[in-house]
């Protein structure tokens, strides 16, 4: 059996300001089953065999109470550097790609609001990238269950696309090095803001795929996201 590369960098985006959350001094922070919220992904980034780094992107302002909170008094033994979060998200990703070691040939972007990911699902999506030789970047995600409807910006319904054709995305979203920075390079000359960093990876040619990942890999947005959250992370506790 071979031994696995650690050559893949996670970086967590902890950068959100909380608005939507209703914490202004955002909900990376915030104790969920025992643990600051951001702190569960960072924990299963550094049980990745894969994973040989990992960059936290949070306010510059607030590294040393991130450190002192949701970093040292936890058991990580991935190297771990900061970076300084950005005014917006694309911002945030691309000060977390400055930072990547020259060691890392993959990247993978991951939201400090998702609690749940795993360490088998980071090993999978690295996997599905590792084995193609024609995509660029995976990202997690599943066909969508829901029928959707394209509307006006009125709201009146236009059409109700074929659901099948469609898939609801997460994080992590995981690409060669070499290819989100010519992709974050393009966007950056030409004033584009994409919706999630896949989206730029598309806009520049290149190719990416959704891997099939469990539902339960949800985000932290709104205070009422957070019961079920903690509810799943302390039946993973008991196991």
């Amino acid at each position: 059996m071979g031994v696995t590369r650690a050559d893949v960098c996670a970086i967590i985006v902890a950068g959100g300001s909380g608005q939507r959350f209703g914490n202004p001094g955002g909900k990376q922070l915030i104790d969920v089953a025992g643990k600051p919220l951001m702190t569960w992904s960072v924990l299963a980034f550094d049980a990745a065999p894969s994973v040989g780094h990992i960059v936290v992107v949070c306010p510059a302002a607030r590294t040393d109470e991130v450190r002192r909170r949701a970093i040292d008094p936890f058991d990580i033994t991935t190297p771990l550097t900061f970076a300084a979060a950005g005014e917006t998200r694309q911002d945030s990703t691309r000060a977390g790609l400055d930072a990547v070691p020259e060691s890392c040939a993959y990247v993978a972007i991951h939201d400090g609001a998702r609690p749940l990911i795993t360490p088998q699902v980071i090993e999978d999506a690295v996997q599905a990238l590792r084995e193609s030789k024609v995509i660029d970047g995976v990202v997690c995600g599943q066909p969508s269950v829901d029928t959707l409807k394209l509307v006006s910006d009125d709201a009146v319904i236009q059409g109700t696309p074929p659901r099948s054709s469609y898939w609801t995305v997460q994080t992590p979203q995981i690409f060669t090095v070499d290819a989100l920075r010519r992709a974050e390079d393009a966007a950056r000359a030409e004033g584009f803001v994409g919706t999630d960093d896949a989206s730029l990876v598309e806009r520049a040619g290149g190719r990416v795929l959704c891997v099939e990942c469990p539902r339960d890999n949800l985000k932290v947005t709104l205070p009422e996201d957070l019961p079920l959250v903690e509810f799943l992370l302390n039946e993973k506790l008991r196991g």
